[in-house]
Protein backbone atom coordinates (compact mmCIF):
# COMPACT_ATOMS: atom_id res chain seq x y z
CA UNK A 1 0.00 0.00 0.00
CA UNK A 2 1.34 3.55 -0.87
CA UNK A 3 1.84 5.89 1.70
CA UNK A 4 -0.73 8.96 1.83
CA UNK A 5 0.82 12.34 1.20
CA UNK A 6 1.59 14.63 3.73
CA UNK A 7 -0.97 17.54 3.97
CA UNK A 8 0.06 21.12 4.22
CA UNK A 9 -1.52 20.91 7.74
CA UNK A 10 0.42 18.02 8.72
CA UNK A 11 3.55 18.98 7.66
CA UNK A 12 2.84 22.52 9.95
CA UNK A 13 2.08 20.16 12.92
CA UNK A 14 5.59 18.37 12.54
CA UNK A 15 7.40 21.59 11.79
CA UNK A 16 6.19 22.76 15.01
CA UNK A 17 7.15 19.35 16.90
CA UNK A 18 10.46 19.67 15.25
CA UNK A 19 10.82 23.66 16.17
CA UNK A 20 9.94 23.04 20.04
CA UNK A 21 11.74 19.98 20.02
CA UNK A 22 15.16 21.56 19.22
CA UNK A 23 14.17 24.43 21.30
CA UNK A 24 13.92 22.64 23.94
CA UNK A 25 17.40 21.10 23.71
CA UNK A 26 19.27 24.03 23.19
CA UNK A 27 17.51 25.38 26.25
CA UNK A 28 18.44 22.60 28.54
CA UNK A 29 21.85 22.48 27.05
CA UNK A 30 22.46 25.95 27.35
CA UNK A 31 21.67 25.55 30.94
CA UNK A 32 23.83 22.50 31.68
CA UNK A 33 27.10 24.38 30.43
CA UNK A 34 26.46 27.54 32.33
CA UNK A 35 25.98 25.44 35.36
CA UNK A 36 29.46 23.98 34.37
CA UNK A 37 30.59 27.78 33.65
CA UNK A 38 29.65 28.57 37.19
CA UNK A 39 31.38 25.32 38.97
CA UNK A 40 34.50 25.82 37.29
CA UNK A 41 34.69 29.47 37.93
CA UNK A 42 33.81 28.80 41.92
CA UNK A 43 35.31 26.04 42.15
CA UNK A 44 38.57 27.47 40.88
CA UNK A 45 38.56 30.78 42.94
CA UNK A 46 36.99 29.77 46.27
CA UNK A 47 38.76 26.35 46.43
CA UNK A 48 41.93 26.24 43.62
CA UNK A 49 42.77 24.04 40.55
CA UNK A 50 42.95 20.70 42.25
CA UNK A 51 39.53 20.97 43.16
CA UNK A 52 37.86 21.42 39.91
CA UNK A 53 37.68 18.13 38.35
CA UNK A 54 36.09 16.94 41.55
CA UNK A 55 33.30 19.36 41.58
CA UNK A 56 32.22 19.17 38.02
CA UNK A 57 34.50 16.45 36.18
CA UNK A 58 31.57 13.82 35.59
CA UNK A 59 29.26 16.34 34.90
CA UNK A 60 30.81 17.75 31.87
CA UNK A 61 31.77 14.24 30.72
CA UNK A 62 27.79 13.24 30.75
CA UNK A 63 27.38 16.97 29.36
CA UNK A 64 29.65 17.08 26.31
CA UNK A 65 27.89 12.99 25.61
CA UNK A 66 24.65 14.91 25.02
CA UNK A 67 26.29 16.84 22.02
CA UNK A 68 26.45 13.68 20.43
CA UNK A 69 22.55 14.14 19.17
CA UNK A 70 23.80 17.17 17.26
CA UNK A 71 25.52 14.39 14.57
CA UNK A 72 22.00 12.91 14.52
CA UNK A 73 20.41 15.73 13.82
CA UNK A 74 22.59 16.86 11.29
CA UNK A 75 22.69 12.92 9.91
CA UNK A 76 19.18 12.73 9.68
CA UNK A 77 18.52 16.37 8.28
CA UNK A 78 17.13 17.66 11.05
CA UNK A 79 18.79 20.41 10.87
CA UNK A 80 21.03 22.53 8.83
CA UNK A 81 24.21 22.26 10.40
CA UNK A 82 27.32 20.61 8.21
CA UNK A 83 27.90 17.23 9.22
CA UNK A 84 31.38 17.11 8.54
CA UNK A 85 32.28 19.66 10.90
CA UNK A 86 29.71 18.72 13.63
CA UNK A 87 31.23 15.49 13.78
CA UNK A 88 34.62 16.95 14.29
CA UNK A 89 33.74 18.92 17.07
CA UNK A 90 32.17 16.53 18.83
CA UNK A 91 34.04 13.88 18.07
CA UNK A 92 37.49 15.60 19.06
CA UNK A 93 35.66 16.43 22.46
CA UNK A 94 33.86 12.85 23.10
CA UNK A 95 37.65 11.78 22.53
CA UNK A 96 39.52 14.20 24.90
CA UNK A 97 36.85 13.46 27.83
CA UNK A 98 36.25 9.89 27.62
CA UNK A 99 39.90 8.92 26.03
CA UNK A 100 42.22 11.49 27.52
CA UNK A 101 40.56 12.53 30.67
CA UNK A 102 38.72 9.64 31.82
CA UNK A 103 41.97 7.47 31.73
CA UNK A 104 44.31 9.74 32.71
CA UNK A 105 42.60 11.83 35.21
CA UNK A 106 46.38 12.08 37.49
CA UNK A 107 47.98 13.17 34.79
CA UNK A 108 45.37 15.72 33.50
CA UNK A 109 43.25 17.50 36.12
CA UNK A 110 45.06 19.15 38.23
CA UNK A 111 46.81 21.60 35.64
CA UNK A 112 45.13 24.42 34.96
CA UNK A 113 44.82 23.86 31.41
CA UNK A 114 41.93 21.46 32.19
CA UNK A 115 39.94 24.48 33.61
CA UNK A 116 40.76 26.75 30.64
CA UNK A 117 39.72 24.09 28.53
CA UNK A 118 35.98 23.88 30.53
CA UNK A 119 36.44 27.63 30.11
CA UNK A 120 36.60 27.94 26.80
CA UNK A 121 34.01 24.82 26.56
CA UNK A 122 31.54 25.81 28.50
CA UNK A 123 31.49 30.23 27.47
CA UNK A 124 31.33 28.89 24.07
CA UNK A 125 28.32 26.58 24.43
CA UNK A 126 26.46 28.93 26.34
CA UNK A 127 26.51 31.48 23.95
CA UNK A 128 25.62 29.14 21.10
CA UNK A 129 23.19 27.01 22.62
CA UNK A 130 21.46 30.45 23.50
CA UNK A 131 21.22 31.74 20.05
CA UNK A 132 20.19 29.01 18.76
CA UNK A 133 17.11 28.37 21.22
CA UNK A 134 16.25 32.30 20.54
CA UNK A 135 16.94 32.51 17.12
CA UNK A 136 15.06 28.86 16.59
CA UNK A 137 11.72 29.96 18.82
CA UNK A 138 11.46 33.66 17.83
CA UNK A 139 13.59 33.95 14.70
CA UNK A 140 14.99 36.83 15.52
CA UNK A 141 18.45 37.45 17.88
CA UNK A 142 19.76 40.71 19.72
CA UNK A 143 22.42 41.92 18.38
CA UNK A 144 24.63 41.90 21.76
CA UNK A 145 23.75 37.99 21.59
CA UNK A 146 24.67 38.03 17.65
CA UNK A 147 28.00 40.23 18.39
CA UNK A 148 29.30 37.66 20.99
CA UNK A 149 28.04 34.37 18.80
CA UNK A 150 30.60 35.64 15.72
CA UNK A 151 33.15 37.53 17.39
CA UNK A 152 34.15 35.44 20.85
CA UNK A 153 35.20 32.73 18.94
CA UNK A 154 38.38 34.57 17.87
CA UNK A 155 39.47 34.29 21.26
CA UNK A 156 37.67 30.80 22.78
CA UNK A 157 38.60 28.59 19.93
CA UNK A 158 42.75 29.18 20.43
CA UNK A 159 42.63 28.79 24.36
CA UNK A 160 40.01 26.24 23.60
CA UNK A 161 42.19 24.34 20.87
CA UNK A 162 45.53 25.00 22.75
CA UNK A 163 44.08 23.60 26.08
CA UNK A 164 42.99 20.44 24.64
CA UNK A 165 46.16 19.81 23.05
CA UNK A 166 48.22 20.39 26.05
CA UNK A 167 46.08 17.63 27.63
CA UNK A 168 46.95 15.19 24.89
CA UNK A 169 50.17 16.14 25.68
CA UNK A 170 49.90 15.41 29.30
CA UNK A 171 48.64 12.19 28.62
CA UNK A 172 51.20 10.68 26.44
CA UNK A 173 54.10 9.88 28.83
CA UNK A 174 52.01 7.72 31.52
CA UNK A 175 49.57 5.80 28.19
CA UNK A 176 53.80 5.05 26.71
CA UNK A 177 53.93 4.00 30.07
CA UNK A 178 50.58 1.46 30.17
CA UNK A 179 50.80 0.70 26.01
CA UNK A 180 52.47 2.52 23.37
CA UNK A 181 50.19 2.29 20.90
CA UNK A 182 48.08 4.02 22.86
CA UNK A 183 50.38 6.88 22.96
CA UNK A 184 51.00 6.82 19.09
CA UNK A 185 47.43 7.30 18.75
CA UNK A 186 47.47 9.89 20.97
CA UNK A 187 50.24 11.40 18.94
CA UNK A 188 48.75 10.65 15.54
CA UNK A 189 45.19 12.50 16.82
CA UNK A 190 47.45 15.90 18.30
CA UNK A 191 48.90 15.80 14.86
CA UNK A 192 45.30 15.79 13.67
CA UNK A 193 44.60 18.96 15.96
CA UNK A 194 46.34 21.27 13.70
CA UNK A 195 44.45 20.72 9.97
CA UNK A 196 41.20 19.71 12.38
CA UNK A 197 41.35 23.12 14.20
CA UNK A 198 42.13 25.15 11.05
CA UNK A 199 39.10 23.49 9.22
CA UNK A 200 36.51 24.27 12.28
CA UNK A 201 38.19 28.14 12.77
CA UNK A 202 38.12 28.65 9.37
CA UNK A 203 34.77 27.72 9.13
CA UNK A 204 33.52 30.17 11.71
CA UNK A 205 35.19 32.58 10.22
CA UNK A 206 33.00 32.04 7.26
CA UNK A 207 29.89 32.09 8.78
CA UNK A 208 30.57 35.24 10.70
CA UNK A 209 31.75 36.43 7.27
CA UNK A 210 28.01 35.37 5.83
CA UNK A 211 25.85 36.64 8.67
CA UNK A 212 27.67 40.33 9.00
CA UNK A 213 27.70 40.92 5.34
CA UNK A 214 23.99 39.91 5.04
CA UNK A 215 23.57 42.76 7.91
CA UNK A 216 25.66 45.59 6.19
CA UNK A 217 23.65 48.25 5.15
CA UNK A 218 23.47 48.76 1.57
CA UNK A 219 26.02 50.91 -0.58
CA UNK A 220 25.02 54.30 -1.96
CA UNK A 221 25.63 55.37 -5.30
Amino acid sequence: MADRPTTPAQSRQQSTVVKSFLVLYNSVSAILWAAVLGRVVLLYALRGQWKVFFGVGEFVKWTQTLAWAEVMFSLTGLVRAPLFTTAMQVVSRLFLVWGVIEPFQADTVFSVGYSTMLLAWSITEVIRYTFFAINIGTGEVPGWLLWLRYNTFFVLYPIGISSECWMIILSIGPAYAANPLVAYVLLAVLIIYVPGSYILYTHMMKQRSKVFKGRAPAKTQ
